[in-house]
Order: structure tokens, then sequence, then C-alpha cells
């Protein structure tokens, strides 16, 4: 008998579509109350995904997903600061241009 693994599935907060959990970025709120980038997938606290798209990445900022989603009101100097960071990971998440 074949036991296969189950791939962990989430929901982007921004197109709303669903995918594995690697595909995503995971944005999360500490028990201390930051809201940060998570790149690895392990820092404690409440998280929401969202797709490696800066237009998923803006759609979840302007219908206010990520505050339902984290439970805290987001000030506009950190969204700005987020998605300077966001557009840095995806820069270092880019497939080289060799294509191998």
């Amino acid at each position: 008998m074949s036991h296969s693994r189950k791939t962990p599935k989430r929901t982007c907060v921004g197109c709303r579509s669903t995918t594995t959990k690697r595909e995503l970025v995971r944005v999360v709120r500490t028990p201390d109350g930051h809201v940060e980038l998570d790149p690895t997938g392990k820092v404690d606290g409440r998280g929401a995904y969202v797709c490696a798209a800066v237009e998923c990445f803006d759609a979840a900022v302007n219908r206010n997903r990520f505050d339902h989603a984290l439970r805290v009101r987001l000030l506009t100097d950190d969204i700005d600061r987020w998605r300077r960071e966001f557009e840095a990971l995806l820069d270092t998440k880019q497939p080289s241009p060799q294509g191998r």
C-alpha cells in the first residue's frame, strides 16, 4: 500500500487562490504584536499567506485582508516597509537567468 504524504495548502489573502504552502510567502503577527515577513514559515504567531507576486501583496493591502487575517490594524509606514522587504525577498527567490 502506498502512503502519499499530504502537502499543506494555503490560500493567498490577495487573490484567494489555493496552492502549496511552499509557493507562498507568510506574513506573521508575533505574540508581542509586531507584523513581519516570515520567509522561513517558522516564526511563532498568527500567519497569513500571499502569492510571491507584488499584485497579490497590493490586493491584500488595498482590501485590508492582512488586517483581517492577522487581527491587527496596519499602519501605512509599516505597509511601505513590508512592501520593500517583500520585493527584495522576491528578487532573491527569482531563478538564475541561466535557466538551469
